[in-house]
């Protein structure tokens, strides 16, 4: 999905306006996603303010990143490393806003089954970069740290959009089968046995989530039965990246990815 550095500096910022034009007029709307949130519940609905209070500050790590993709030059050498990790990004954040801006769209006309389709397709392509594209975090680069934040807050969040879309649109109003709690322990305990703390931390964040909200509509042996799973999830993630630090400093033989044909991408 290679693009161009001139492609990126424009796409990415359209497609973040989109999405935050998208959400105004979710929260604005009558009715609102709130609104279409509270009549539709299922086993995997979280507390709706849970998701608020993560997307804000993880808009602050984007426009920090997308700042980041505007300064950075091209031909310097210097910044052409970071600069292509940034931009192999770009095409998964820009369809990831795309289609979080097109799920508000079909969620506050209550169709929660076409609404889905996009959850599924941003879901998918966000965790398959963070799993097959994007590099270890090297912690001495500015770039690197805020490409790692947003993608995998990205990954991370949709998780829970998945879980929750996914049970509201086919399960409305259904209680957690034995199945789905084994599943649920399994999907998480792996997931959580392969990720580093921020990837980990925002899985422990969905099932804190998924408590809450559980608890809420009066579901509470569910709703303690996800609690316990956070436990276990953040114990998972602690105890995993204790013993194997997942970042790359200095010593770890991070290098640039940039190649010499820069003139024929700006």
């Amino acid at each position: 999905m290679g693009i161009s550095y001139s492609t990126a500096k424009w796409m990415a910022p359209t497609s973040f306006l989109i999405d935050f034009a998208a959400q105004q007029y979710g929260m604005l709307s009558t009715p609102n996603m709130k609104d279409i949130h509270d009549k539709n519940l299922s086993f995997f609905s979280p507390q709706p303010f849970f998701i608020a209070g993560f997307f804000f500050p993880q808009q602050l790590f984007q426009l920090a990143w997308l700042y980041r993709l505007y300064k950075l030059d091209p031909k310097k050498p210097g910044e052409r490393g970071e600069l292509d990790q940034m931009v192999d990004f770009v095409p998964y954040y820009s369809v990831g806003n795309l289609c979080i801006a097109t799920w508000m769209v079909f969620w506050n006309a209550e169709r929660l089954d076409i609404s889905n389709i996009f959850v599924v397709i941003n879901s998918l392509s966000q965790l398959y970069y963070v799993v097959a594209k994007l590099p270890s975090m090297n912690t001495n680069s500015t770039s690197s740290i805020l490409t790692n934040i947003v993608s995998k807050t990205f990954a991370g969040i949709g998780v829970l959009d998945l879980l929750h879309n996914g049970s509201v649109a086919f399960a409305k109003d259904q209680p957690a089968t034995t199945m789905v709690k084994v599943l649920t322990a399994v999907g998480f305990g792996a997931a959580s046995a392969a990720s580093d703390w921020i990837f980990g931390g925002c899985l422990v964040y969905d099932l804190v989530a998924l408590a809450v909200g559980q608890s809420q509509i009066g579901a509470s042996s569910w709703a303690k039965t996800l609690g316990a799973y956070a436990v276990g999830s953040a114990a998972i993630v602690g105890v995993k990246n204790l013993a194997r630090p997942p970042y790359n400093g200095p010593e770890s033989g991070y290098s640039k990815t940039a190649t010499d044909d820069v003139q024929d991408r700006v």
